[in-house]
């Protein structure tokens, strides 16, 4: 909010007053509205689009609609669960800004990471407790990736999957729809955002494009003759490390140059631009020359993506997750240095899905919600001690094991001084041996209550795979099968718009 150490490296408090703000200072900063919207035509020129997103791609022309974006790498068959959850909150909070602030309109915005190289993530999802990864020799930017056998066949593995649960059908057919061989994995993106979001409104922007790159040459140059974002950077770093991890720190020039299956950093050696293991190089000039002719070939890493983000953007409201937060902690004197707005900052929603029978066994063993989060062997033992005839605790005979070695000790240094120490290392013997005794009372009870402390085990691993949160390994598959795009619904139903909270949210 407006208090705190983090509160000094963002530019508004994420409230409906600091987004009154933001919409004042966002006009002072223009966008080439006619570039972003013809790209985007031309972009869903060949997709099924819904009435509401040709309107909002029409209302972008306005300098009164403004944009609430989230981003995320084109993961394939989207990843994991928060995919959706950050793409459902962008389009919540769009809907609620339109309402408190009626004089503007809001666009959600998925901007698509597609220019990442992290095949290793990108590549993989989790379905039904098993992790695939997507094995292809294609290299460079993901986005530029084609949809090849391996890929097809991993889809073909998801059909046993979806073919018993009762909403699958449909899912599926959005799937092998949007991956067909030969599309690009960013194309095959757009459509299946657009397939599940299309009818909210949601406009995907794949900023790999040389007319949006266009738009951002002027930084990237500034960008290869000076390296200004990496010295924008340290002053904030050097503040930041006080209280906060440091995400990044950048590179002396935060840009990779993009061809063909290539996405390489580009380094200055000398008088000389090199791309990192390949032998191409430039002279000044020659990059400077290939930028102004070329700048879909150019490519801003983590420091520059926001920048680029905001300026091809009207962006008012950027929805991200911890980790995305906290590197754009460090980037408010970037975006200063080349005249470009900051936005306002906000944590994505976090769910926890349970089904009402984990829920209602939950509650038998008389533990609360909140109980969920908490390590199983602290659960372990309090439910042991909550549902056992015997008192496990020997907190009284510690106590009492204290006195009466204290008065021993009195007595004993009155003979000799020196039996002091010995009768604190026989105290301390005596107590070390009652909490072992202590412990083993308390396994001995676990395996009396085996049935139900498995139970706990059960519903621990169900609910975090792999001892992560939910959001982070399970796939929607799970969810959508189950209870078709309804789902996605049910999810915005509990989006909330700057409270911060973990929901958890019970399904039949």
């Amino acid at each position: 909010q407006d208090k705190g150490s983090a509160r000094s490296f963002v530019a508004y408090a994420p409230t409906y007053d600091g987004v009154s703000k933001a919409i004042a200072e966002r006009k002072k900063y223009p966008t080439n509205r006619k570039v972003l919207v013809e790209v985007l035509q031309k972009q869903y020129d060949s997709l099924s689009t819904s009435a509401r997103v040709k309107e909002n791609i029409q209302l972008l022309t306005s300098d009164t609609t403004l944009v609430v974006t989230t981003a995320h790498q084109p993961n394939i068959f989207t990843g994991p669960l928060y995919f959706f959850y950050k793409i459902i909150h962008a389009i919540q909070l769009s809907s609620d800004l339109k309402k408190q602030f009626p004089e503007n309109n809001f666009v959600p915005v998925y901007y698509m990471g597609s220019e990442d190289a992290d095949i290793e993530e990108v590549g993989s999802f989790v379905l039904g407790g098993t992790r695939y990864q997507w094995n292809t020799k294609q290299k460079g930017a993901v986005g530029r990736m084609k949809v090849d056998d391996a890929l097809i066949a991993l889809l073909k593995n998801m059909e046993g999957y979806w073919s018993v649960k009762p909403n699958g059908k449909e899912a599926l057919a959005i799937l092998q729809n949007a991956y067909q061989k030969g599309k690009t994995i960013a194309d095959a993106t757009i459509e299946l955002v657009n397939a599940f979001f299309g009818a909210y409104g949601l406009i995907v922007v794949q900023p790999d494009d040389a007319s949006l790159k266009s738009l951002f040459e002027d930084t990237m140059k500034l960008e290869l003759l000076t390296g200004f974002s990496h010295q924008a950077i340290q002053p904030t770093i050097a503040a930041l490390s006080k209280d906060y991890h440091v995400q990044s720190e950048g590179r002396s020039i935060n840009l990779f140059y993009l061809k063909d299956n290539l996405r390489a950093r580009i380094e200055k050696q000398g008088e000389q631009y090199i791309v990192v293991d390949t032998d191409i190089q430039f002279t000044q000039v020659e990059i400077i020359t290939e930028l102004h002719q070329h700048p879909e070939r150019f490519s801003p890493n983590v420091i520059l993506r926001g920048v680029f983000q905001e300026t091809i953007l009207p962006g008012v409201v950027f929805v991200g997750g911890g980790g995305e937060l906290a590197y754009w902690m460090e980037l408010k004197n970037v975006f200063q240095a080349v005249g470009v707005h900051y936005p306002l900052l906000q944590l994505r929603n976090s769910f926890l899905l349970m089904s009402h029978k984990q829920a209602e066994q939950w509650s038998a063993m008389q533990f609360e919600e909140h109980d969920l989060f908490k390590p199983i062997l602290e659960l372990e033992i309090a439910y042991v001690k909550k549902h056992t005839n015997t008192k496990l605790d020997l907190q009284d005979q510690l106590n009492h094991l204290s006195s009466l070695y204290t008065n021993i000790k009195n007595q004993a240094v009155q003979v000799d001084a020196s039996l002091g120490a010995h009768t604190e290392n026989l105290a301390h013997q005596a107590k070390s041996k009652l909490v072992a005794l202590e412990k083993k009372m308390l396994r001995a009870e676990r395996r009396k209550q085996s049935v139900d402390i498995q139970r706990i085990h059960r519903i621990k691993k169900e609910l975090f795979p792999q001892n992560n949160l939910q959001e982070r390994e399970e796939h929607f598959s799970k969810w959508v099968g189950q209870y078709g795009l309804s789902w996605i619904d049910t999810i915005m139903e509990n989006s909330t718009s700057f409270e911060s909270r973990f929901s958890i949210i019970k399904f039949d």
